[in-house]
């Protein structure tokens, strides 16, 4: 788990999973319909007094967040919480500036004040400012909608089912070993209408899930404590995700099995457990150079860190130095063809992926969603950028990639979904361990670390099997790889084919200040990476 995401789950409770300006309701709430006319009324009435106050743009985001968590430790439910945080958001440009303002009141006389008050701050801000905002054109497109392709709504399931899952889940790990272990459900429910001055009304449905757990097993003769976390990732789909369906499952060697698009929690707490007791009797590993085989269970939060963020071009330009500062690759890299990995990596932002946390149908400046490369053949070709920076890049077009986490929040660039792109040629999984005389195949994400350019970095797991002579060899303990950005990935010699193509995903990911979250995915195969330093984390240096 990230730093920053524990720090969002620990603290989480009753404050409605960080929503601002969050109340609670009951279950039954979360499904009470919203009335869209209603919306483009108000979002009428806001692009028209913003044209009276001289704004030259508008863009007006009604929102209602729905969050709904439940938490459970062994035999108990510690807590259920239904959350909801509904008003407007109001952004205009004023005498070349950016102005903004919000309210939760949903009226016109609300909307007004509003209005005049984006209008006084943009106003304020232009005396400052020493070049006006540059937008990107968008055509309007009139009123339109998107929803996520969701089976089954998670919010109309039963709070009780919801509850007998975790506890069933969790009874199952403990009667496979485990001495202790925590279930969350989280669900998130974004119902967003946005209406500009270019002439768009757009009203999106977007749902996300995600059912994380930790099982720990102890040696009480020693004291000693193991623990595994869930293997599956967090989803931009309904309930049908924890439907188990066996089409949604992928046999790895070790006997692990990966999840791609349906989830059985139980199954996986049960293997935590075991995985947990045998964690307790692994040997520590051997640091040195070994290649590793990093499942995408692994590689995502790799590349999550390294490649998504860096390529952020608020963060590469110096607008944005929060979270773990700006970023290695500046625009002159790009123009002088930068080698960022091997030939065989190609990376992409995609918007659009289908069960991807990060997929919307428009982003929030009312943007229709879309996919481009970032490093082609493993030259960095482009970045991530929003309406009023992608003219830095020498391009016309934004990429897309706006989001407020709230209609109280102002939005700005943030991380599209990042994949790396899988092989070309047939590869299993299986066949590329064949070819490995000394690694360790590793599963699930660890601590890390990162640097302020985000160039040099440490990675471990949840899971480390060592393979010798083309096998699996057993499972190792305290291991975590150190990498330099550019190193690591042109030491990749071999991804996996499509077939094996998995989603893992940050469901909080924080950046700006005021701090922010947003949820996004990172999608791989299977891959190789040569000669990479492997350190002892239990390794005492005094």
């Amino acid at each position: 788990m990230q730093r920053r995401e524990f720090l969002t789950l620990s603290g989480m409770g009753l404050a409605g999973l960080m929503l601002p300006h969050a109340r609670l309701i009951a279950a039954e709430q979360l499904l009470e319909p919203g009335d869209v006319g209603r919306k483009k009324v108000l979002a009428e009435a806001a692009l028209a007094a913003a044209k009276r106050a001289g704004a030259s743009y508008c863009d007006v985001r009604i929102g209602r967040y729905l969050n709904q968590a439940v938490i459970t430790r062994e035999a108990q439910v510690q807590n259920v919480t239904n959350s909801e945080s509904s008003g407007i958001g109001i952004r205009v440009i004023v005498n070349g500036a950016w102005g903004f303002a919000a309210t939760r009141e949903q009226t016109p006389a609300a909307v007004l004040a509003a209005v005049n008050q984006a209008a006084a701050i943009a106003r304020a801000n232009a005396t400052l400012q020493t070049k006006p905002v540059q937008l990107a054109p968008v055509k309007g497109v009139g009123e339109v909608s998107w929803k996520t392709p969701i089976r089954k709504n998670a919010m109309a399931v039963p709070v009780q089912d919801k509850v007998d899952l975790l506890l069933s889940l969790n009874a199952a790990a403990l009667n496979a070993g485990a001495n202790f272990i925590n279930s969350t459900l989280f669900l998130v429910n974004e119902q967003k209408y946005f209406a500009s001055s270019d002439g768009s009304f757009i009203d999106q449905d977007v749902h996300r899930i995600w059912l994380p757990f930790t099982a720990t097993a102890i040696d009480k003769a020693s004291g000693k404590f193991r623990t595994r976390a869930g293997l599956s990732s967090p989803m931009g789909m309904g309930y049908e995700f924890l439907d188990g369906d066996a089409s949604g499952k992928i046999a790895l060697p070790g006997g692990i099995t990966a999840y791609r698009d349906s989830y059985d929690p139980v199954e996986d707490a049960i293997a935590a457990a075991r995985h947990a007791r045998e964690k307790l009797k692994a040997p520590s590993v051997k640091p040195g150079k070994y290649d590793l085989v990093l499942d995408p269970s692994n590689l995502f939060l790799t590349i999550h860190e390294n490649v998504g963020h860096p390529l952020e071009l608020d963060r590469v330009l110096g607008y944005e130095a929060n979270y773990a500062g700006t970023s290695f690759a500046t625009l002159d890299k790009r123009d002088a063809g930068y080698r960022w990995g091997s030939e065989r990596v190609n990376f992409f932002a995609d918007k659009t992926a289908p069960g991807s946390l990060g997929a919307v149908g428009y982003d929030d400046e009312g943007v229709k969603t879309k996919r481009w490369d970032l490093v082609k053949d493993g030259i960095l070709v482009n970045y991530q950028a929003t309406r009023d920076e992608v003219h830095l890049l020498g391009e016309n077009e934004s990429h897309g990639c706006s989001y407020a986490d709230s209609w109280s929040s102002v939005q700005f660039q943030r991380m599209a979904n990042v994949s790396l792109a899988p092989g070309k040629t047939p590869l299993s999984v299986a066949d590329m361990i064949k070819d490995v005389e000394n690694g360790i195949y590793i599963h699930g994400r660890g601590s890390y670390s990162i640097d302020q350019q985000r160039f040099n970095a440490q990675f471990g797991g949840q899971l480390y099997f060592q393979i010798k002579n083309g096998q699996i060899a057993g499972m190792v303990e305290d291991a975590a790889y150190q990498i330099r950005t550019p190193e690591f990935w042109n030491a990749c010699s071999a991804i996996c084919d499509e077939r094996d193509f998995r989603f893992g995903g940050s469901f909080f990911d924080g950046k700006g200040q005021p701090g922010q979250v947003s949820a996004v995915s990172h999608g791989s195969s299977t891959t190789r990476f040569d000669g990479i330093n492997i350190i002892n984390t239990a390794r005492s240096l005094g």
